[in-house]
C-alpha cells in the first residue's frame, strides 16, 4: 500500500461494529442489485424467446443496426447464439463503463453525486424497458447509470476504513451479501413476473426497486465519507506507479473468473431450459429461479465463512488474501465440473435437478472466497484519490468476462454441454495456477 494516500475523514458513528454509512451503502447496493439482476435474469430469455423471434426487433429503435454490426464482427449467428452474444455485449459494456464513471467520480463531480446520478439513470433505464420500441435506448441509460454508480459506491466502502483496519475484508463481504440479497430476490420477483405474466411487468419491477435505492442513498449521504482533496492527485498517480504489477495480476485473474461466472446469466439459463428436468410434483420450476438460488447460496455461506475467518484469525491461521483467492478458484472449478458430471451420468436423457442445485451451492461457497476479496485487495492497493478509477478498472474485467462468455457461447452447440462446462472449469484452474505463481507479490501488496 502506497504511503501517498489522500487523507479522508472516516466517520466514527458505529452500527453493528461498522460505520453507520456502511449500512446505507449495503441497502443501496441491495436495491441496485435487485434492479440489475431483475433485468439480467430476463434479458437473454427476452432476446432469445421474444425479441429475436419473427424479427420483432425490427420495430425496436436502433436494434437492426446493432444486430447488423454484431454479425459484421462475429459472423452470422443463429438465433440462440445471437441472443447470447448480444447479452454478452450488454454485460460487457455494463462493466466497462465504471472505469469512466470512476474517473468522473474521482476527478470531476465527486463520488456522492456520481452515485446519485447513476442511480437515477438506471431507474430511467429500467422503466424505459417497459416500452419495447425503446429497448436499446433503455439499455444505454442502464450502461451509463451503472458506470457512474458501480465503482464509486464500492470505493466508498473502502473509504470508511483505515488501510490497516482488519474489518475491511469483512466489510466487503457484507457488501457482497447485500449484492446477493438483491440478486436472490430479483429473479423471484422480476423473473417470475416476466416469465409468467409478461416481460414488461418484470422490467417495471426492476425500475421500482432502483427508485427505492435512490431514496435509501439520499437518506444515507450525510453518513458517507467526504471525497478526497483534489490536491493529492500527484500522490495518487505516484501510488499507482508502484502498484501496477499487483493490479495487472488481479485484473488478469478477474478476467478469467468472470469469463466463467458470467455464463450463469448467459448460456446457463438456456442449458437449464433445454437440458434439465425442472418438474417438481407437476410444477415446472421457472428458469430464472436458478439465478436466485445462485445468490441465495452466497447468502448461506457468507456467515459461515465469516465465522471461519474470525476463528482462524483468533488462532493465527486465517489465510492471506491470495490463498483465499486460490481456494475460491478451485471450488468454482469443481462447480462447473459438476455440470459435466451431471451431463455424463444423464446418458443423453434430461439432467436431474439435483445437479444445478449442487452447482449453485458449490459456487456460493467459492464466491465468498473470490468476490469480496478482489474488492478488498484493490481497495488496499489503490490510493484514495484513485479508488473509484481503480475499482472501475476492476469492472473492466467483468466487461472482458461478459464479452468472452458471449463468445464462448457459440461453442455450446458444437462441443455439447459436457465439453462446454469443462472448458469453464479449465479456465478457473488456470486462474488458480496464476495465483500460485504470483502469490508472494499479491500478499506483499495487500499486507495489513
Amino acid at each position: 500500500m502506497s504511503e501517498a494516500v489522500a487523507k479522508v475523514k472516516i466517520p466514527a458513528d458505529v452500527v453493528w461494529g461498522h460505520p453507520r454509512g456502511m449500512i446505507y451503502i449495503i441497502f443501496t447496493e441491495a436495491w441496485e442489485r435487485f434492479s440489475f439482476y431483475g433485468m439480467q435474469a430476463l434479458l437473454v430469455l427476452y432476446l432469445a424467446n421474444h425479441l429475436l423471434v419473427d424479427q420483432r426487433y425490427q420495430a425496436v429503435f436502433g436494434m437492426p443496426t446493432l444486430i447488423e454490426a454484431t454479425e459484421a464482427v462475429f459472423g452470422t449467428l443463429a438465433q440462440q447464439a445471437l441472443a447470447t452474444q448480444l447479452f454478452g455485449l450488454y454485460v460487457g459494456f455494463i462493466y466497462l463503463a465504471p472505469i469512466i464513471g470512476g474517473w468522473i467520480g474521482d476527478r470531476w463531480v465527486g463520488r456522492k453525486r456520481a452515485v446519485l446520478a447513476g442511480a437515477l439513470s438506471m431507474s430511467a433505464g429500467h422503466l424505459l424497458m417497459t416500452q419495447e420500441a425503446l429497448t436499446l435506448v433503455a439499455i444505454i441509460f442502464l450502461i451509463i447509470g451503472s458506470g457512474l454508480l458501480k465503482g464509486n459506491l464500492a470505493a466508498q466502502v473502502g473509504m470508511l476504513y483505515a488501510p490497516d483496519d482488519s474489518r475491511r475484508d469483512r466489510a466487503y463481504t457484507l457488501y457482497n451479501v447485500s449484492i446477493n440479497i438483491g440478486a436472490t430476490l430479483a429473479p423471484l420477483a422480476c423473473g417470475t413476473l416476466g416469465e409468467l405474466y409478461g416481460w414488461h411487468y418484470g422490467f417495471g419491477a426492476a425500475g421500482v426497486g432502483m427508485l427505492v435505492g435512490v431514496v435509501v442513498y439520499l437518506k444515507g449521504m450525510p453518513y458517507l465519507p467526504d471525497d478526497p482533496a483534489e490536491s493529492s492527485t500527484r500522490d495518487a498517480n505516484d501510488g499507482l506507479k508502484t502498484a501496477w504489477a499487483p493490479l495487472l495480476s488481479l485484473f488478469l485473474l478477474a478476467c478469467l473468473f468472470w469469463s466463467a461466472q458470467a455464463q450463469i446469466w448467459n448460456s446457463y439459463p438456456l442449458w437449464i431450459s433445454a437440458r434439465v428436468d425442472r418438474d417438481v410434483l407437476g410444477f415446472v420450476t421457472p428458469v430464472t429461479w436458478f439465478q436466485s438460488l445462485d445468490s441465495f447460496a452466497v447468502l448461506v455461506f457468507s456467515p459461515i465463512v465469516l465465522i471461519l475467518w474470525r476463528w482462524q484469525q483468533q488462532h493465527g491461521r486465517e489465510p492471506l488474501d491470495a490463498s483465499k483467492l486460490a481456494i475460491g478458484f478451485f471450488i468454482y472449478a469443481c462447480g462447473f465440473a459438476l455440470l459435466s458430471l451431471g451431463e455424463l451420468l444423464s446418458a443423453g436423457n434430461s439432467v436431474l435437478l439435483v445437479w444445478p442445485i449442487l452447482l449453485h451451492f458449490v459456487l456460493g461457497a467459492g464466491f465468498v472466497y473470490v468476490g469480496p476479496i478482489f474488492l478488498s485487495m484493490l481497495s488496499r492497493i489503490a490510493p484514495n484519490n484513485a479508488a473509484g478509477t481503480i475499482i472501475g478498472a476492476y469492472y473492466v474485467s467483468l466487461f472482458v468476462g461478459g464479452v468472452t462468455s458471449g463468445w464462448l457461447g457459440r461453442f455450446y452447440e458444437d462441443l455439447g454441454p459436457l465439453g462446454f462446462w469443462l472448458i469453464h472449469a479449465g479456465l478457473l484452474i488456470a486462474g488458480m495456477v496464476i495465483i500460485q505463481s504470483t502469490r508472494d507479490v499479491l500478499n506483499r501488496s495487500t499486507a495489513r
